[in-house]
């Protein structure tokens, strides 16, 4: 619950207690390399020259702890089912493409191209390969995986795998200005989960590129909401199309709640805040 409530921190103590145990140990694990590689759940689709911040040292723990996660399949021998095996081997992809350097994120690339060779329909080497292309800045590449998994009918193994591409791709049409396709996409992952928070992102973003600034915060809102409030940029948007909406109180009120969380995110003070107490005055 901690985890799609957006808090990392709080998942990531309930999934070390559970590290130990025998019946769901490794899948805790695997739990902890993903928040460690995706702290803030935006993804890893960003591209090299626009990858900000450094994330080293969330990186070496996910690195440890898939050590410590090889070592145990190493124990269990010829117990260990194909599926665990193909697991691991994608979130060995993953470490390698965290750190956003091109050698690593090539090696990465090779671990998935060998795993896709023996079965060419495994969606999460499908999506593991568009986010090294991504990475790569391949995008047209990443584009061909990502139609492929869409392809697709959903496998309810998968649901993550399916919503996370579907949710890539629509990020691509929106970078391109294929708005309709990017909310049909939105539109599929908020059927399959409607409280997909980056749908209702990726919804008010095309929104807002269209001017359309009340559609904007109602979709907005939903994210702000889905991500428990606890989201600075997605805190910002709404604010910020509040604000061109004229519905100044709801941004003031917003404003509040972001700094209140991100103390050190004055952006939103500068562009929203002031101004909307400005425009309240008499």
């Amino acid at each position: 619950m901690a985890w799609y409530n957006n808090d990392a921190h709080e998942a990531l103590d309930h999934f070390n207690y559970a590290r130990k145990d025998g019946e769901w140990g490794r899948q805790a694990i695997m739990n902890m390399i993903e928040i460690y590689l995706n702290p803030d759940n935006a993804g890893l689709f960003q591209e090299a020259s626009e990858a900000k911040g450094d994330h080293s040292e969330h990186v070496a723990v996910a690195e440890k702890l898939l050590k410590e996660l090889q070592s145990q399949c190493v124990e269990i021998g010829n117990s260990t089912d194909t599926s665990l095996q193909k697991k691991v081997k994608v979130l060995e992809s993953y470490c390698y493409m965290a750190t956003k350097h091109k050698p690593r994120v090539e090696k990465g690339l090779q671990i998935l191209m060998s795993i896709m060779q023996e079965d060419k329909e495994y969606v999460p080497g499908l999506l593991g390969m568009a986010n090294a292309f991504v990475l790569l800045n391949q995008t047209p590449k990443a584009r061909n995986q990502l139609k492929l998994i869409s392809k697709m009918k959903t496998n309810h193994d998968y649901n993550g795998e399916f919503e996370k591409a579907w949710l890539m791709l629509s990020d691509i049409y929106i970078g391109s200005g294929k708005y309709d396709l990017a909310q049909e996409l939105c539109k599929k992952c908020l059927k399959n989960n409607k409280s997909c928070a980056k749908s209702w992102e990726f919804l008010g973003l095309v929104m807002e590129k269209e001017q359309s600034y009340r559609d904007a915060a109602d979709n907005y809102e939903h994210a702000w909401h889905y991500m428990n409030e606890s989201s600075a940029t997605v805190g910002y948007k709404l604010a910020f199309n509040y604000l061109k909406a004229k519905r100044y109180v709801e941004a003031i009120d917003v404003c509040h709640k972001v700094l209140s969380k991100h103390p050190n995110y004055p952006k939103i003070r500068k562009d929203i805040l002031d101004k909307a107490r400005a425009a309240l005055r008499p």
